[in-house]
């Protein structure tokens, strides 16, 4: 009876230890490079949502090791411009995607708006946010480019902040180089070339991309901050939650 009590022990640490693991071959990128800044939105407030995401168990970014070590790459050229990346989404469980449509699914409470301020939110997954997403193969990152060593404002959950599209002053704050709008912005003035910039916004915005297109990933047209990496193995999609590392 001892020996089985003890093998049912063992079992279930096993299975508990064998829970907090990434997917294969995933990394932290702060293991890579931990000199790129990170601001995981989904694992706080600061989103579309309003609340962190389920799977979201650790603010870490976590990637398929080629597409972290692509980043390194890109960190190492921005840093010869005092320049520096800053993540706001990585590896997304597929049940983060999950809560995202029912979140979208849900009555309106306008209490997230200043995301799409045009849009009504059931509209989202029409062409926004993808149901699969390469997010959830560790192969996609959302991103920007902030000045080396600078530091955010804290975001502060009770604060109105002005809407996604509008001026950088009235956003929520960021530390990001002004691109024209904030992240996870659902406003056509998100799509990566849009004619509604100033000069200034096109220039950072074509900085970005070919920062990260010299080192092999794709930018989706609708989110000027959405790449994916698109060497290595065929992605496989994950729906394991983010451990602490």
């Amino acid at each position: 009876m001892r020996i089985c009590l003890i093998l049912i022990v063992l079992a279930a640490s096993l299975q508990s230890a064998g829970a907090q693991h990434l997917p294969p071959d995933f990394v932290y990128l702060r293991d890579i490079d931990p000199s790129i800044a990170q601001d995981m939105r989904y694992a706080g407030a600061n989103n579309f949502t309003g609340h962190p995401l389920p799977g979201y168990g650790a603010a870490e970014c976590v990637l398929r090791r080629d597409a972290a070590l692509a980043l390194k790459r890109v960190q190492a050229s921005l840093a010869e411009k005092h320049l520096s990346l800053k993540v706001y989404d990585c590896y997304r469980p597929q049940r983060a995607v999950n809560a995202m449509a029912h979140w979208a699914a849900a009555r309106e409470d306008d209490k997230t708006k200043r995301f799409y301020p045009t849009l009504d939110k059931r509209t989202l997954f029409a062409g926004w946010i993808a149901q699969r997403s390469m997010h959830s193969a560790g192969t996609a990152a959302d991103l920007t480019v902030i000045p080396a060593a600078s530091s955010n404002a804290p975001f502060d959950p009770a604060a109105r902040y002005g809407p996604c599209s509008g001026a950088a002053a009235q956003r929520a704050p960021d530390n990001s180089l002004d691109m024209g709008t904030g992240f996870d912005c659902f406003d056509s003035k998100s799509f990566t070339r849009s004619p509604d910039l100033s000069a200034a916004e096109r220039e950072r915005r074509a900085m970005l991309l070919a920062a990260m297109g010299r080192h092999g990933f794709k930018n989706y047209f609708r989110e000027w901050w959405h790449f994916s990496f698109s060497g290595g193995a065929e992605p496989l999609t994950y729906d394991a939650p983010i451990p602490p590392r």
